[in-house]
């Protein structure tokens, strides 16, 4: 009896120094955000298609002056995706086209990686709960195709290091931030988005 007393004490100690440790990220995290104007870094994304049963991997650079965000994709299909709090352009070069579409918790869906310049008010936005050293954010309403986000907590001045994306058909997105730089004085014009000559643009 005082062996199963003892279990319940233990257990009951652990959970709610986890709960406390979740706590102490998300105040970490929320406290960061106030006093971040810009950030800048490169980013690496691995997305899995359950469908397909394949992982494809993107790499690079990314910048963030809220509510402004960009982000540019390198590689054999290279775009740039461009959010200015009110609307989403996706410019894909190589295809002489720009994706326009208007930006809400929906669009989350289709570019998680806007998720990144919402972490500022957790709570009301998510549920939160603590795993393995990680963040465990459930959107309290509907957010596209999101059903959770993990967070990798940094030691660093940016504390957050890797973001993962679950969706409701079992895709997976694995965000991995690198060298990320915090209030370098980002310039407004990085974020604006004028459409090249002859690039089409499509209104969705």
């Amino acid at each position: 009896m005082k062996l199963c007393v003892s279990m319940v004490v233990l257990a009951c100690f652990c959970c709610a120094a986890f709960a406390a440790t979740a706590g102490d990220d998300a105040a970490k995290i929320q406290k960061a955000y106030e006093n971040i104007k810009d950030i800048k870094g490169d980013f690496i994304q691995k997305s899995y298609i359950r469908e397909l049963k394949k992982t494809y991997t993107y790499r690079g650079q990314f910048f963030i002056k809220p509510p402004k965000m960009k982000w540019e994709f390198k590689g054999d299909k290279p775009q740039t995706v461009y959010i200015t709090g009110e609307e989403v352009f996706i410019f894909q070069p190589r295809e002489k086209q720009a994706i326009n579409t208007k930006f809400d918790r929906d669009t989350y869906g289709r570019a998680p990686i806007a998720l990144l310049g919402g972490f500022g008010d957790m709570n009301k936005e998510f549920y939160v709960s603590g795993k393995e050293g990680r963040l465990i954010l459930k959107p309290r309403n509907p957010m596209g195709a999101i059903t959770g986000i993990e967070l990798t907590i940094s030691d660093g001045d940016f504390p957050i290091e890797a973001i993962t994306v679950r969706d409701t058909v079992s895709n997976k997105i694995d965000i991995t931030l690198k060298d990320v730089r915090i209030n370098s004085g980002l310039a407004d014009k990085i974020f604006n988005f004028t459409p090249p000559e002859g690039v089409t643009v499509l209104h969705q």
